[in-house]
């Protein structure tokens, strides 16, 4: 792994992003905290037939800054480009304001595994952990734990529910150095530290990129050991 891990383009950093690849990417609500132009750059490049997890759908509107442009993965799903999403929220805010990854399911374009929020994180901490598997409280007697194992453990049953891991996380965080030590702002470091963890090959976006020292090594939340590439907003 290179020392320098700095990309000079979005392009480039997912260039050999294939067909059917399984990509993380975060975002807690609407477009905040989500790899904005990592995803611009994977629509042009045009990969398909590809599976996001992330915890929405994509919420248009949501989280953005008045006159600014609303970019999640709702724009690949736009594209034809999604066949499958994993996620804990996939729907929009509004029965009467569908997003696309709605619009694509009812037009059986888009398949769904709905994961409650807290498990989805789980399932991507256990995927960085190497932790094939767990059994959890949540979900026991619902829709959820429809062909699940189910497990007694001290009189009370458990699901059991997989790892999950990624070919690819696209990341989004404030700050890092050239060897891909990241610091995040705000609410990007929800889900963004779980996933970055989980996947074969992490591409980070930052907003700046300093020189190795120049963190504060109590500030760093992702060491670099798991950034593969970094490029700047």
């Amino acid at each position: 792994m290179p020392v320098d891990k700095v990309v000079q383009s979005f392009a480039q950093a997912v260039e050999d992003v294939p067909n059917g690849a399984v990509i993380m990417m975060d975002g807690f609500g609407g477009a905040g905290g989500m790899p904005q132009q990592l995803i611009l750059a994977l629509r042009d490049q045009g990969a398909r037939e590809l599976t996001i997890i992330s915890n929405t759908g994509g919420l248009v509107g949501f989280g953005v800054i008045a006159g600014q442009p609303s970019v999640t993965h709702g724009i690949l799903i736009e594209s034809g480009q999604v066949k499958r999403v994993i996620a804990s929220f996939p729907v929009s805010r509004s029965p009467s304001q569908p997003n696309p990854f709605e619009l694509a399911y009812n037009r059986g374009e888009v398949d769904v595994e709905v994961v409650p929020q807290g498990t989805l994180a789980e399932r991507i901490r256990a995927g960085g952990a190497g932790i094939a598997a767990f059994y959890t409280l949540t979900g026991v007697g619902t829709d959820a734990a429809e062909a699940k194992e189910t497990r007694t453990i001290d009189g009370r049953d458990y699901l059991m529910e997989y790892a999950l891991t990624a070919d690819y996380a696209f990341i989004r965080a404030s700050k890092a150095d050239h060897r891909g030590n990241l610091v995040y702002r705000g609410t990007s470091r929800n889900f963004n530290q779980l996933m970055a963890a989980a996947a074969r090959l992490t591409i980070a976006e930052v907003d700046e990129i300093v020189e190795p020292g120049r963190l504060d090594p109590e500030a760093v939340i992702t060491p670099g050991v798991y950034v593969n590439r970094l490029v700047k907003r």
